[in-house]
């Protein structure tokens, strides 16, 4: 009895911290995509969560502590998000259009301003955005590259390796504020033109019919 209860009691304590934890991350991440990085500090973190900034500061030292597991928390989520549309997409195109659909929703509510304080106040995290970003999205979009030349549905002819990195440099050429001084307010549409750019000029005849497949269906949904 003793036993169990001393388990009971260590797995709630266990519970309770961790429901703490996941609280923090919430809304760090609520306010980082919103005011970016650099605004919100821990004082402004403890104030929009109700605890004091001592007990914040009992889960994480610092804030670069903070924002680094917010970070991975992302990508990993970004990570098992892309995997899960790799398997259900019906085609190379397919998976192209729910990797668009994916960024919406992480994009959308985010501060172009992120990826910038990222790099400029936290660059041991930016270094492992950037390892993401070279590594698993590399391999990504360049097993979707190869697929679709399977399928027939991309020009046979591309240079796999140099429209891969092109790729991932696009997706996040519009948070660059010198180059898109629009971009809070004009994120997604920029995103969508450079989407259209790319996947058109890579696909055959045979893929320009699944684009606007996809096209079609997301039309009949709004």
């Amino acid at each position: 009895m003793i036993g169990n209860y001393c388990y009971e009691k260590s797995f709630h304590s266990f519970a309770a911290v961790m429901e703490t934890k996941e609280r923090i991350l919430v809304k760090s991440h609520e306010l980082f995509n919103r005011y970016g990085i650099r605004s919100v500090s821990m004082d402004d973190i403890s104030v929009q969560l109700g605890m004091s900034k001592k007990t914040l500061y009992q889960f994480y030292a610092d804030k670069d502590e903070l924002v680094g597991e917010v970070i991975a928390t992302v990508l990993e989520s970004n990570k098992n998000r892309c995997l899960c549309d790799k398997k259900a997409a019906e085609n190379a195109v397919h998976e192209i259009f729910l990797a668009y659909d994916m960024m919406q929703e992480m994009f959308s509510k985010m501060n172009p301003a992120v990826i910038f304080d990222l790099e400029k106040y936290h660059p041991a995290v930016y270094g492992k955005f950037e390892e993401h970003r070279n590594s698993f999205l590399y391999q990504m979009i360049r097993s979707n590259l190869e697929k679709g030349i399977k399928e027939e549905l991309y020009r046979p002819d591309i240079d796999v390796d140099v429209l891969t990195r092109f790729r991932i440099e696009s997706v996040f050429l519009p948070f660059d504020s010198d180059i898109f001084p629009n971009n809070r307010t004009h994120l997604m549409h920029i995103e969508q033109q450079l989407l259209d750019h790319f996947i058109y000029g890579i696909v055959t005849a045979k893929g320009q019919k699944m684009i606007q497949k996809y096209k079609n269906q997301r039309t009949k949904t709004k």
